[in-house]
């Protein structure tokens, strides 16, 4: 088959996938918004891919402007048609499209629907339904529209697909044009093992760092807003002799940078995003992996760095909502200390548990990585994508 995989945020995940299907003898084009911010990491083709295996970033002419909701709007339709128009030029059998903003999923089914090609609706965010809540409370009136406008397209869009892939059996619950979908099928995300092995706590990576070699490192790698309650680091920062380090951008980052002087904050680290070959070393440098999800992150928000830092064979310290899958999965695992993102008491006393108890660190470090081998094994996730691309399976749901 001619497959189409359409990722709009490049996730590595969603490489591998493409890859393992092309090495199957299918002809993969793996696209990618390539105007983000954040620019997508592992986005390259490997010596050994076949011919069949091509990644073509999608670009505008300026990054995205998430900040400047008109202007974000104009773009995201514009790269809508610049994604049809990859489309059209490939001329796939079938598209696997996700995290795709609404606007320009619409343009790519509607070109999908004009040359007679299936489209299978990847669906790890619920983007109109949670736009029509939020903004219906931050923007009342105007906000509550425009919330209204894109909760009835995502409906529209996933009623028309021709098959969907849900991360979390979650969404049966909250659309009923899911519940009433003739082909949809539960296959949770995952992390790529293979590009995130257990690596040595003292290896190449840290021995490059300015950054004590005798202290315990907490380590925070990823998106940091101000949403996400930077002060729960700050303040983990006081309570813990130990090193912090963030690997991180933005605001939430430069509001703890301002905080660090003003607290004197010796122990508080800051490091920009490492480049994606050395991520493993980077998070096998950890005693304790952390994050911090937003409290409006619900049950449909699967952080997949979190299911990154399970490959790294490291205990994890949350602070996420209890309802989110990554909080249940951790906890039911035994596989690090989950709190809710507004109990800082709980998740300081969490940071010092973790820091004062050797053999729990190690225990739930290998229950993170036992969970991670036994989920994430790239083969039967393929096989699973596969019969779906091809219109065969009957509706399964598995859960993690």
């Amino acid at each position: 088959m001619r497959i189409l995989v359409h990722d709009f945020a490049g996730h590595p995940f969603q490489v591998q996938l493409s890859r393992t299907l092309a090495r199957r003898g299918h002809t993969v084009l793996h696209a990618y918004c390539a105007s983000l911010s954040s620019t997508p990491q592992a986005m390259e083709t490997h010596a050994d891919d076949p011919d069949t295996f091509e990644i073509r970033g999608i670009a505008l002419d300026k990054p995205i402007n998430k900040q400047a909701f008109v202007t974000r709007w104009r773009q995201e339709r514009a790269y809508g048609h610049l994604a049809a128009a990859a489309l059209r030029d490939f001329r796939p059998d079938v598209v696997l499209s996700a995290n795709t903003p609404l606007d320009a999923q619409r343009t790519l089914l509607d070109a999908s629907r004009a040359v007679g090609v299936r489209f299978v609706y990847w669906v790890q965010d619920l983007i109109g339904w949670a736009a029509e809540r939020l903004l219906k409370e931050k923007v009342p009136v105007v906000g509550g529209a425009v919330g209204s406008y894109y909760a009835k397209m995502e409906q529209a869009l996933l009623a028309q697909s021709d098959a969907l892939v849900l991360v979390s059996d979650a969404f049966y619950e909250a659309i009923p044009e899911i519940r009433q979908h003739p082909s949809a099928h539960v296959i949770p995300i995952w992390a790529p093992l293979d590009a995130v092995s257990v690596r040595p706590r003292d290896n190449t990576w840290i021995q490059k760092q300015d950054i004590r070699k005798d202290s315990l490192r907490f380590i925070y790698a990823g998106t940091l807003g101000l949403k996400h309650n930077p002060k729960l680091l700050l303040n983990l920062a006081h309570r813990i002799p130990h090193e912090i380090i963030v690997i991180s951008q933005g605001a939430g980052v430069e509001w703890l940078r301002e905080q660090k002087k003003i607290e004197n904050a010796k122990n508080l680290r800051f490091l920009p995003f490492q480049p994606f070959e050395d991520l493993p070393d980077v998070l096998g440098s950890a005693d304790v992996l952390v994050a911090i999800l937003t409290p409006e992150a619900g049950v449909f928000s699967v952080p997949s760095k979190v299911l990154t830092y399970l490959c790294a064979g490291r205990p994890l310290l949350l602070a996420v909502p209890p309802s989110n899958q990554a909080a249940q999965i951790v906890r039911e695992h035994e596989a690090g200390l989950v709190v809710k993102p507004s109990n800082n008491r709980g998740f300081l006393e969490a940071g010092a548990r973790l820091a004062s108890d050797a053999a729990l660190r190690e225990t739930m470090g290998t229950n993170a990585r036992a969970y991670a081998e036994q989920h994430f094994g790239i083969e039967p996730i393929a096989d699973r994508f596969e019969a779906i691309l091809t219109g065969s399976p009957a509706p399964v749901s598995t859960t993690s």
